[in-house]
């Protein structure tokens, strides 16, 4: 019972891991990926601690990639909202 319990900590740990890399194409969705990549790590760490399996590893590798991806996604357009908005103030 042990190992059907970890086996859903890495499928949801996978599956998490997928949704927060798909976030990063809907701008501002790349905050919610961090969020999914970050519990997608935390369920992945746990399920491999109890059952060591490929779909746990991959999960934490799919995650660690998303919240990377999706942070730098999100600085990015923190950085071209803050840059129009210097344009914008400038130009009044």
């Amino acid at each position: 019972m042990n190992q059907n319990h970890s086996d859903g900590k890495a499928i949801a740990s996978l599956v998490l891991g997928i949704i927060a890399c798909v976030c990063v194409f809907f701008g501002q969705g790349a905050l919610l990926g961090i969020v999914l990549g970050v519990v997608g790590l935390v369920l992945g760490i746990n399920a491999r601690k109890e059952n060591p399996s490929g779909m746990a590893t991959a999960g934490i590798v799919l995650s660690t990639i998303a919240v990377v991806i999706c942070a730098l996604g999100f600085l990015a357009c923190v950085a071209c909202i803050g840059c129009l908005g210097s344009m914008a103030w400038m130009a009044s």
